[in-house]
């Protein structure tokens, strides 16, 4: 369904200088209370070293849980489908070679996920009580977010002249049996409207250590707060 209408609430003061810049820039002195998000678009996929070009779709009850499907394609077809989950604080990913799920490290890498991807609706790290910016200097403040029963950060750099985020960082479990947590960097590459707000609408994700994003995702659509508490638990489109 088309974008909901929305209620707002002022932009508080306190927060750190260049978050609040970046805020007044897209929102104004007042910030959507976003609730869901549909996300969909094209991406370009790094898969064993080969790159496909795939299409994807990213369902979130904002904060609460998510639902991911990606097709990488060849020639437009899918040779390859993901359907991947966080709900109740619980991930579960459908892989082509098998299930992913009940794997503590792969919750956190999933909730890690939940936040950054809500960087597409940025009220919600200040709508939702449970999030809070914290200060580091003029062009980098962290994102704190709850993780069960602890918390984990995310840092935000950005860039002076424009005040939007450029790099979103984190430490996060790259796989279920994964020793020790590798540095996740999002670039957010482009912006522009999608669904009535400024958003940013090219991003790329890079684990260090690999040269290069495996991945670039470019929005072609976004619906803020349809009814998606069924849709969220189905596969596919």
């Amino acid at each position: 369904g088309p974008t909901a209408a929305m209620r707002t609430v002022p932009l508080p003061d306190g927060l750190p200088g260049p978050v609040e810049r970046f805020y007044r820039e897209i929102y104004g002195d007042s910030l959507p209370v976003i609730e869901s998000a549909v996300i969909s678009g094209r991406a370009s996929l790094r898969i064993g070293g080969v790159t496909f070009p795939g299409r994807f779709r990213f369902t979130h009850i904002a904060g609460r849980g998510y639902r991911h499907y990606i097709e990488a394609t060849l020639f437009g077809l899918p040779v390859m489908k993901v359907n991947e989950r966080y709900l109740d604080g619980k991930a579960r990913m459908e892989l082509p070679f098998g299930v992913i799920e009940n794997e503590p490290k792969i919750d956190q890498a999933a909730n890690l996920a939940l936040w950054g991807e809500a960087m597409w609706f940025p009220s919600l790290y200040v709508t939702d009580p449970r999030a809070r910016w914290e200060p580091v200097d003029d062009a980098t403040a962290i994102i704190v977010v709850p993780f069960g029963d602890s918390e984990e950060r995310l840092v935000v750099r950005f860039d002076p002249a424009t005040h939007m985020p450029r790099l979103m960082e984190a430490m996060r479990y790259k796989g279920a049996d994964s020793g020790d947590k590798t540095l996740w960097i999002n670039e957010l590459l482009e912006w522009s409207e999608r669904g009535g707000y400024r958003t940013f609408t090219v991003g790329a994700v890079t684990w260090l250590g690999e040269g290069g994003p495996w991945a670039i995702f470019r929005v072609e659509q976004m619906v803020f707060n349809a009814e998606i508490r069924e849709y969220i638990k189905t596969e596919g489109l």
